[in-house]
C-alpha cells in the first residue's frame, strides 16, 4: 500500500469537501457570496501575478519598496539578543517581497527557519523550487492549508521565538469586523514577544484605489471569472461566464473597496443536486479589499493585543508595514 499516496488523497478530498461547503453556503445567503481564499487555483495564481504587474496595481510596487529598500530597519524591528526564530509567512504566494528579507537575513547568518503557509500547493511548489535554487542553505518547511490550521501546526514544530508576516494588504480582504477577530485568534496563538508584521493599504485618492481593481484591461474581471471556472470544473457546477459581468466600488468615507459579479439575466445554476437561482441583476459578493487610516491600525492593534514597535512606510507614503509584538 502506498501510504503517501493514500494520505495526499485523502487531503485532496478534504479540500474539495470543504470547498464545496463554503461555496454551497456562500450562494444560499442572501446577499450570494463566493469566498476569495478560493481564487487561487492554477489559473488563479498566473491571473494574480498579471495583476501585481499592472500599474494600476499599485500595491506591489509600495510593499516591494519597504522590503527592498528598508530592509535593515524591517530585520533589526525582529531580531532580540540574536534569539533563533520561526519566519511564518501567512498566504505567502511566491515571496516576491519576502524574499529580500530571507536573503538579509542569510546573508547575516541569523539563525531562523521559514515557514511559507498557503492554501495553493501549487504556488508553494513554485516556492519551493525557487527558494531551493536562490536560497540553497534557507532552512524552510512548506504549508499548505488555511492560515490558523497551519499556524497551529506551525507553532507545533518548535518552541522558538515566532514572527509571523502578513503582507500584500491581505488584511484588507476582510470586513473591519472578521479584521478584528483575525488578529484576536492571531495574537491567541502566539507568546509574549512574539511579532507580527502585517501590511496595510492606506487610505489615499480614491481615483487611484478603485482603478487599482478595475483595471482597462480586465485582469481583475478575468480573475473573479475563473472562481466561477473553477467551481464548474471541481464541483461540475454550470456557471455560463458569459451571463455575469465585474462591478467594482469603492467608498472613501469607510475604506472598503468591494468586487461584485452582476448575473446579467435571471438564471439557474446547478451544483449536484443544488439548485441556486438568479434574478437578473443580482450580485455575487466575491471580495472586499479594505483601506485603513493610521487610527484604524492603531486600533486594531490595541484592541487585539498587540503594541506597535514601528511603522515603515514605502517612499509615497502609500502603503504600511506596521510591526506588532504581543504584549
Amino acid at each position: 500500500m502506498n501510504v503517501q499516496l493514500d494520505t495526499e488523497c485523502q487531503k485532496e478530498t478534504e479540500v474539495i469537501t470543504g470547498f464545496r461547503s463554503d461555496v454551497i453556503e456562500g450562494l444560499s445567503g442572501t446577499p450570494k457570496k463566493l469566498f476569495s481564499k478560493y481564487f487561487y487555483d492554477k489559473t488563479g495564481d498566473e491571473l494574480f501575478q498579471q495583476i501585481m504587474k499592472m500599474p494600476e496595481y499599485y500595491l506591489t510596487n509600495c510593499e516591494l519598496d519597504i522590503f527592498k529598500n528598508k530592509t535593515p530597519e524591517l530585520a533589526q524591528s525582529i531580531l532580540v539578543n540574536d534569539a533563533p526564530f520561526d519566519l511564518i509567512e501567512l498566504g505567502a504566494g511566491d515571496a516576491m517581497k519576502s524574499t529580500y528579507l530571507l536573503k538579509h537575513l542569510v546573508e547575516k547568518n541569523i539563525d531562523f527557519k521559514y515557514m511559507p503557509i498557503d492554501i495553493s500547493g501549487n504556488i508553494l511548489s513554485v516556492l519551493n523550487d525557487k527558494l531551493r535554487n536562490e536560497l540553497p542553505t534557507l532552512d524552510m518547511t512548506t504549508l499548505e492549508g488555511d492560515y490558523f490550521d497551519m499556524l497551529d501546526k506551525a507553532t507545533s514544530i518548535s518552541t522558538r521565538r515566532k514572527v509571523v508576516l502578513f503582507l500584500g494588504g491581505n488584511i484588507g480582504n476582510m470586513d473591519i469586523e472578521e479584521s478584528y477577530h483575525f488578529c484576536r485568534e492571531i495574537k491567541r496563538k502566539l507568546s509574549t514577544g512574539d511579532v507580527l508584521i502585517i501590511g496595510f493599504d492606506l487610505k489615499k485618492n480614491p481615483h487611484m484605489i478603485l482603478n487599482a481593481y478595475n483595471d482597462p484591461a480586465g485582469i481583475t474581471a478575468s480573475f473573479n471569472m475563473n472562481l466561477l471556472l473553477r467551481i464548474n470544473r471541481e464541483l461540475e457546477a454550470d456557471f455560463d461566464i458569459t451571463e455575469f459581468q465585474h462591478y467594482q466600488t469603492y467608498d472613501p468615507v469607510s475604506g472598503a473597496c468591494r468586487s461584485f459579479l452582476v448575473s446579467l439575466a435571471r438564471q439557474d445554476v446547478h451544483i449536484g443536486n443544488n439548485t441556486f437561482s438568479f434574478e437578473e441583476h443580482e450580485l455575487i459578493d466575491m471580495e472586499i479589499s479594505q483601506k485603513f487610516s493610521e487610527n484604524d491600525i492603531t486600533n486594531l492593534a490595541k484592541e487585539s493585543g498587540f503594541h506597535i514597535l514601528e511603522n515603515i512606510k514605502d517612499s509615497n507614503r502609500w502603503f504600511v508595514d506596521s510591526i506588532w509584538q504581543v504584549d
